[in-house]
């Protein structure tokens, strides 16, 4: 069983939208998949169709209450894929957990149940579980991280991309020392990529420059079909199949995988379709980037350099 972190502690990243389509795509590889939402928002839930207004039990209940695991599982509408959802009631977990004894492995003794419980039953082994994590590097996060093997960065080509980038690497090191030798930086993904500005092609070199041998060569551009699609309580791979941003995770899922990747040639009408589309992403994206030549000017004002990751 693979179980990997996808965590960054700032927000508006793309992290709750990698690791819902991250999940789906993986799924489709004939994977068995599970997610976990540990955001007290419940985002990643809602977005995998389940009404977190009416839950009976929910990942607060086992980091709680001791709940197992098995009795918290959603299915969703994409086979192989189940969430182990949450909700508002999350928010107060970490406040309780507090006095718990072996407060930063619960989670990870929770998974070990599960892994057991499926055998006892002789049931389908999970092969991968993907974890969601909070925007903040508290408690929540810690339980992640220790249960993890890995973790995934998702980074928006944005100015202060790297910016916070320092404390996470001190976190994962302090969880190695003291909770999880096993766990390691498996990757950066790049996401809500405009591949129109310059401003995006200079932040993704300064990445690349920071950690050249974990920078995924992915790509998650802009694409509105990822912002409608939680609206739906479908992934991106149901609600837009042919779209850019379900092909862009199903090359993510490819590389993560180690499986190579798939190169499609765009005809010269795709290509206009594609600008067309561009202009509707950058209308729906939450964050507006700067136009071209405010991103020069920022970019000279600081030298060009984004901060060291330390």
């Amino acid at each position: 069983m693979r179980i990997v972190a996808i965590s960054n502690q700032k927000g508006g990243v793309g992290k709750t939208t990698t690791a819902v389509n991250l999940a789906a795509a993986l799924a489709e590889q004939g994977r068995r998949v599970l997610l976990i939402d540990l955001d007290p928002q419940g985002n990643a839930s809602t977005h995998l169709g389940v009404d977190i207004y009416r839950l009976e039990t929910s990942i607060y209940d086992v980091l709680t209450r001791g709940v197992e695991l098995s009795q918290v599982l959603q299915p969703t509408s994409w086979d192989g894929l189940v969430c182990a959802p949450s909700n508002i009631d999350l928010s107060s977990a970490e406040i309780e957990m507090v006095s718990a004894v072996g407060r930063e492995t619960i989670l990870k003794e929770a998974l070990v149940r599960l892994e057991r419980d499926l055998a006892e039953k002789e049931l389908p082994a999970l092969d991968f579980v993907v974890i969601d994590c909070p925007p903040s590097l508290g408690l929540l996060s810690i339980n992640a991280l220790a249960a993890a093997r890995e973790i995934l960065v998702p980074m928006q080509t944005e100015f202060f991309a790297l910016q916070g980038m320092s404390k996470l690497m001190e976190v994962v090191e302090v969880v190695q020392q003291r909770i999880n030798p096993s766990l390691r930086l498996a990757g950066i993904v790049a996401c809500r990529m405009d591949t129109r500005t310059r401003l995006a092609s200079e932040v993704l070199e300064d990445i690349a420059a920071h950690f050249p041998e974990i920078l995924y060569e992915t790509r998650i551009r802009q694409n509105v079909k990822l912002a409608e699609a939680p609206s739906y309580g479908q992934t991106v791979l149901e609600y837009a199949p042919e779209s850019k941003g379900a092909e862009d995770y199903r090359q993510l899922a490819r590389e993560y995988l180690g499986l190579p990747l798939v190169i499609e040639e765009e005809d010269e009408e795709d290509e206009l379709e594609d600008e067309f589309e561009e202009e509707d992403d950058a209308a729906a994206n939450d964050e507006v980037f700067e136009e071209e030549e405010e991103e020069e000017l920022v970019i000279e004002a600081n030298n060009g350099d984004l901060p060291s990751a330390g």
